[in-house]
């Protein structure tokens, strides 16, 4: 098995790997949803038990979903099924990928239609619509875009449009492409912003929120949030690492690759953070205003600011850009199995699927106007699909891979792929065995079962 190579070809080095599954992992939950879990959290003892639960659950079961993907060359489904049979075990493990290829096309199609907030948002700061902006009056303007289906729709629609052409054109005219291109863009960008929020007056304030540790701030629900987006921000459990692992050169190290990976994401999530609290701080704003930090909070800063409208801009493009690279690898898996199985052309698997998952938007996008009364459980499409992706499909996906590695997948196989000295197996296999499955299995109940 381990001289395979997958049909839809492969990285061309180690860190183009390591950037496109960096892309993936950097997204909204970087940029948006840290800064503000952090704020509604106390700072800087978050962000330590967030450092620890990256290293010690996120990153084992990354592992695994790379050498797993790696070893079978194949889609999450066929990866699982080939890997367990070449272990004496079930086929019937590759449910697992069904369920994350699931999960990517149901969390596009809302995180499609936040894109598009974003999108409209590049828009409104670059004509200035947002310049000397009340916070009632961002709150309107928040609250009149998404009661309309129309400027949804096309924004939806063009940023459905961009993540489906770069899927189409394949693994390296497309996907690899657009790494090369977009990455070292979302780290120029960061660090411009980054020097901006240095110029506000309120750094000194955000360093000391963000990385003064105050563990009396921490609660029990505080170190369960910390633990699910640590493994939530890493794109686990939906295929997605697992199938651009399948795109990886076998020389490549599993292990340096991965912490390679954990330490960018995380480095761009500290840095949004340092670039984002200084200028609620310099504002005089709330940093635990939760999800209106980014789309209320943060366009009346820029609007009240000298040169707000250019560095209001270059952070909306940040967001995009991070929101687009994200979505190139929700689609991906799903693409790669209807190729693989189907032997569809990439760029009819790629619209296909496409089309499938931009009209689901419609619903989603239509939860807050002309679909506002279709629920299902109390939940309307939108707040339904984040749900049962984000607390349901998504943990389940990581407590069985992380099964499946462990007590599965025969030692002599991973060792192969691994590569970790004698210690540094056992803690991983550890890991598998029992601390990721509990610790996912803990976030779990308590996603399902909420703290009062």
């Amino acid at each position: 098995m381990t001289n395979k190579t997958s049909i839809q070809g492969s990285w061309a080095s180690r860190w183009i790997f390591i950037l496109a599954a960096t892309g993936s992992a950097v997204g909204l939950g970087n940029i948006w949803k840290f800064p503000y879990i952090t704020g509604e959290n106390g700072g800087g003892a978050f962000v330590l038990v967030y450092l620890a639960c990256i290293l010690l659950v996120g990153i084992p079961i990354m592992m695994a979903e790379v050498f797993i993907g790696r070893r079978a060359r194949k889609n999450p489904i066929n990866a699982l099924m080939d890997v367990s049979e070449e272990s004496e075990g079930s086929r019937k493990w590759g449910i697992i990928g069904v369920m994350g290829m699931l999960s990517g096309v149901f969390i596009f199609s809302f995180y499609s239609v936040v894109g598009g907030w974003v999108l409209h948002y590049i828009k409104v700061m670059l004509t200035g619509e947002m310049a000397d902006i009340t916070s009632d009056q961002a709150g309107a303007a928040f609250g009149a875009l998404l009661a309309d289906p129309a400027t949804l729709l096309g924004w939806h629609t063009l940023f459905s449009i961009m993540t489906i052409a770069v899927v189409a054109a394949g693994i390296n005219k497309g996907i690899e492409t657009a790494t090369r291109i977009m990455m070292p863009a979302l780290f120029v960008l960061l660090i411009i912003l980054l020097g901006y929020a240095m110029t506000t007056g309120g750094f000194a304030q955000g360093w000391n929120f963000m990385f003064n540790v105050d563990f009396s701030k921490l609660s029990w629900n505080s170190a369960l949030i910390a633990l699910g987006h640590s493994f939530f921000t890493l794109s686990l459990g939906m295929g997605t690492i697992m199938a651009y692992g399948s795109y990886m050169t076998k020389n490549a190290s599993i292990g340096k690759t991965v912490l390679a990976i954990g330490a960018l994401d995380t480095l761009v999530a500290l840095v949004a953070g340092l670039a984002i609290f200084p200028i609620i701080f310099a504002n005089g704003m709330d940093p635990a205003a939760g999800p209106g930090l980014m789309f209320i909070s943060l366009p009346v800063a820029f609007g009240q600011m000298p040169f707000g409208q250019l560095f209001g801009t270059l952070f909306f493009v940040l967001v995009g850009v991070a929101a687009w690279t994200s979505a190139i690898s929700l689609l991906e898996p799903t693409v790669a199995f209807l190729v693989e199985r189907f032997k569809m052309k990439r760029t009819n698997a790629a619209i296909t699927l496409g089309v499938a998952v931009w009209a689901l938007g419609i619903a989603c996008l239509g939860s807050f106007s002309f679909m506002s009364d279709v629920t299902l459980f109390g939940k309307n499409t939108f707040d339904f699909l984040d749900y049962i992706t984000a607390n349901i499909m998504l943990p389940l996906g990581g407590i069985l891979i992380a099964l499946f590695a462990g007590w599965v997948v025969k030692d002599k196989f991973a060792k192969e792929e691994l590569e970790l000295s004698g210690t540094l197996y056992a803690l991983w296999n550890i890991s598998m065995k029992f601390t990721a499955p509990i610790a996912v299995a803990v976030v779990l109940y308590f996603l399902i079962n909420p703290l009062t």
